[in-house]
Parts: structure tokens; sequence; C-alpha cells
């Protein structure tokens, strides 16, 4: 028998949710009593039940799986939810421990959904540049979400686009961000987004730049791009003439004569940065962006970004080809995935230092595209000099080694990752070695590709807890 009506706001409502639960709970409502209806403005109907009631105490990993399901369209959403909640609370408090238990094991699937959807948003909204009605420079993007996820995936693009002025457009709402603030918005329309920008072609060229030819399986391609955003996305528009055009760009490559590379000194630039002395981070930047690329081709230095006495700096490789052309560390695919494992490990982007072990991009030119080259050694000893004076001025708790590159940069010998996986000593700087990003876009599988992100996941969690020692210890 239905004897209680709870209504709650569209989309994702999840404060309405808990004060509901709290006076169900306060006055024994049993599931099978309450109807869950969504609508404008949360309320309860029935009698007996109190207008307020005090928090009830539920296992942390409740709280945790509510936070997600709240944002599934399902609209059984919210009963599913209470059901779980009262069972908990009358007599099965492990239950969440038995995935095989239908409810726990549908909410779980729900949970998954909301992971992949949120991933989707991050991966693959694009902004275009506009303007506002006083001439101010703003970025659009349309996203079409399949879930109410919009509040969970905007922190993300906060931390990622601190610094400009930015809209996001769903059909069920929409969020700006004007530097300081994150407003909430109505709903939108495709129309009220941009349809392109003048950086459009730009990017384009660059995703035909880095798409490698040898390696084109369409299958995986919309498995890891489901086509039903392609339409939003500047770069799909060249995807069907890559496609097509692979074979005979193999053919190309196959034919192409390898060229010898340039052959630099290392010592004599090594000795030439000793007689240079910066106070500052600000004039060690200085110098770095005034000096020449040690391989020649790269449009520029790119410097670190973060602030000041960071919680932890990442140090990686050296720059891509996206980096090199924006001249920010890690805005490329590589990036972005290493801002969601952040997010997920709940480590503060914000206390995040970002830099590379070389500053300049490596490639081999192959028609229009720039191909990736390791750096050598020698070149990382030139660079070395430069990344230990950034480490001293920005004094991290933590500095960690993102990749063999960067910890034969921070250890000053050539060392496995494999085998030194974890926390380390950087001399006298507490240090953690991990894999680069890049290597998890690299595995050719889904399977290995989520097991190798859990690892990854599991070492940033490890990382926030070293941090947290260090700090209570130097409390």
């Amino acid at each position: 028998m239905t004897g209680h009506r709870v209504q709650l706001d569209e989309g994702a409502d999840p404060s309405g949710f808990r004060l509901a639960v709290r006076r169900l709970l306060a006055a024994a409502v049993p599931p099978d009593e309450v109807a869950w209806t969504i609508g404008r403005g949360s309320d309860l109907f029935g009698s007996d039940l109190p207008e307020e009631a005090p928090p009830v105490p539920l296992p942390r990993a409740l709280h945790q799986l509510v936070e997600p399901v709240v944002c599934h369209s399902d609209p059984e959403r919210y009963a599913l939810l209470y059901t779980l909640t009262w069972r908990v609370r009358h007599g099965e408090p492990a239950l969440l421990q038995d995935p095989s238990d239908p409810l726990v094991h549908r909410l779980e699937r729900m949970r998954k959904a909301i992971r992949r959807d949120v991933h989707k948003m991050h991966a693959f909204l694009r902004f275009r540049r506009t303007e506002d009605p006083n001439g101010a420079e703003r970025f659009v993007a349309w996203f079409e979400p399949e879930h109410h996820i919009l509040d969970a995936a905007a922190p993300f693009f906060v931390d990622r686009f601190r610094s400009m002025a930015w809209s996001i457009l769903t059909p069920s709402g929409s969020r700006h961000w004007d530097g300081r603030s994150l407003l909430r918005g109505p709903p939108a329309t495709r129309a009220d987004a941009p349809e392109g920008d003048a950086f459009e072609a730009g990017w384009r060229g660059y995703y035909e730049s880095v798409f490698n030819p040898a390696r084109v399986n369409p299958g995986v391609m919309r498995g890891e791009m489901p086509k039903k955003y392609w339409r939003n996305m500047p770069e799909a528009q060249a995807i069907p003439h890559l496609i097509r055009s692979a074979p005979a760009r193999v053919r190309d490559m196959l034919e192409q004569e390898a060229a010898m590379p340039a052959k630099r000194n290392p010592d004599k630039a090594v000795a030439s940065m000793f007689d240079q002395e910066p106070r500052t981070l600000e004039e060690l930047n200085r110098i770095i962006a005034a000096s020449e690329p040690l391989v020649p081709g790269a449009t520029r230095a790119v410097l670190g970004e973060g602030p000041i006495g960071a919680a932890i700096a990442l140090v990686g490789e050296q720059p891509g080809d996206q980096e090199d052309l924006q001249g920010h560390p890690f805005v490329g695919p590589a990036g972005q995935l290493l801002d969601q494992v952040m997010t997920e490990a709940a480590v503060d982007r914000g206390r995040v230092y970002i830099t590379n072990a070389v500053k300049h991009f490596k490639f081999e030119q192959r028609g229009k595209r720039r191909i990736h080259q390791k750096p050598t050694a020698g070149e990382v000893k030139h660079y070395r000099w430069w990344l230990m004076r950034e480490l001293d001025f920005v004094r991290p708790e933590l500095t960690v080694a993102l990749g063999v590159t960067a910890l034969l940069a921070l250890a000053g010998k050539a060392l496995p990752i494999g085998k030194n996986r974890g926390e380390m000593m950087f001399e006298d700087r507490p240090g953690f070695v991990t894999v680069h990003p890049s290597y998890l876009l690299r595995l050719p599988d889904e399977a290995a590709k989520r097991q190798a992100y859990d690892a990854y996941l599991a070492d940033f969690r490890r990382m926030r807890r070293m941090v947290e020692r260090i700090e209570a210890a130097s409390a």
C-alpha cells in the first residue's frame, strides 16, 4: 500500500533525497508505502511524518553509492536507493558487500553507467570560442549526456579551464563559469551553441597529424568514441577520410627512408647552465623560455604549472604535439586521463604542480604529422638541472615520476618502472614512481586498460595518503 508520496526536483536531487530518507526513517515508513515522483520542488505527502529528522548514520559505501546513482535517468532510482537504505537499516548491514544481490547488482550497474557518462563528457565535450554581448571572450560547448551528470562533471572543467569564461549547455540545464563562480542555468538547445570557431581547423589538423594509419580499427574506434558524439566533435569530420586513406598512407610510411637525428653535445649545454643562477621560479622560467630547444623543431618551451608549495609535483616526460602548440603541460588526451584519475582519487588538482623532465617537444616530421620521439639520456641530462632547480622553488611535499624518462631525470640514473613502482626517495625528496598516463592510452584492449587504470587509481590514492602522512608529521 502506498501511503506517502515524495516529490523531488528534476534531474539529480541528492539533498532532497537525503532529507526525505531521514523523515521516512524517523516515521518508520517501509519502501512499499512510498511513491517517488519527480517534478518541481521537494515535498512529502502523507500523515505522521516529522517536519525535522536527525541525520541517519549509514555506511560510507552507501553514501558513496547514493551520490552517483541519483544522477541516473532511471525514474526508479530513488525507490531503489530507499529500499537499499531500509534493508541496511533493518537487519542487513553488510548488504553492499553482496554483489550477487539483485538490488545491489542493479545499483552497481547504474553507478558504472554514470561513471561512463561522466568520462564521455570529459573526453568528448568541445568548446567553441564566442563573445558575450559585452564583447568579452567566452567558450561555449553543447553536450547531450545520457544521465543527469552536469553537476558531477562540471568540476573537472573548472579545474581544467579555471582562467577561461565558459558555458556548458545541455538539454537538462546549463552551467556557466566566470573565473570565480559556477552558476546554474536553464536547459538549452543545440541552436544556442555556436556551430564552430576559428580554432577548429587547427584542431582538425592536429587530430589528422596524430592519427596513426597503421593502427586503424574502426570497430575499436567506435567503441571508444561512439558515433552519437561525433556531430559535436570537429575532429570527427576528418575520420571517414582518414580511414579511407589509411592504406595509402601506410604504404608511404614504409617507403620513406629514415632520417638520421641531429647530433648535439649535451655536456656543453649543461656547462653553460651552471653560469645561470635564477633567484625565483619566474626567473628560471624566463631562462628556459629564452633557450633554444636542444633538438630543433619545438614551437616553444612548455613550462610547469601549479602553486608554490604544492602537495604533489607530477613530472612527466616531455610536451607532446598539443602541449607544444598550446604552451601548457598535459592538455592532450594523457592530460585528460590524468585529470580523471586525480578526480577519482580525491587528489586536489589545485594543490598539484605539473611539469615535464624535458621542456621541449621532440618529434620527427612525417608529411604533415609530427611524430613524438623519445628523448635520449643525454637530452634528459641537459634538462635535469632546470628540473631540479624548478622543484627547489616549488618545494612539493611529494615528487612523482610519471614514466621511465621522469624517473631517469629525478633519480639521475636509468631504472625500470616495474621494480621501482611505489615509494622512492629522490635524493632528499619524498617521491613516488608510477607509469605515464599515455601508457594506459596505448594498451590494446579494454580489459588490460581497465586493469591498468585501477592500478593507476590505486597509485594516486596512495600518493594522497602519503601527503596526508607527511603533512601530519610536519604539523
